[in-house]
């Protein structure tokens, strides 16, 4: 992880605030899912369940893929 500084307008610090404190989650932790939601990218090593749509529609998936569908590996990869 890379320590950053920014600057928010008031209103954006006050929305996040108000966000993270809802959700019980440090405005960092807010922001960094945020950031990754905007660049379209998964965190690592987070299961990302919206990989898996369509797979039973796939004729070619069978039940030992699961890892290439969650987790983009082929079976060799372990």
């Amino acid at each position: 992880m890379h320590r950053t500084q920014i600057l928010l307008d008031d209103w954006q610090y006050s929305a996040l605030k108000s966000r993270a404190e809802r959700e019980g989650r440090s405005m960092s932790e807010l922001l960094r899912e945020l950031i990754s939601q905007q660049l379209g990218e998964a965190a690592p090593g987070r299961l990302d369940l919206k990989n898996i749509r369509g797979v039973g529609e796939d004729r070619a998936a069978y039940g030992r893929e699961h890892d290439r569908f969650l987790y983009g590996k082929q079976r060799n990869d372990r």
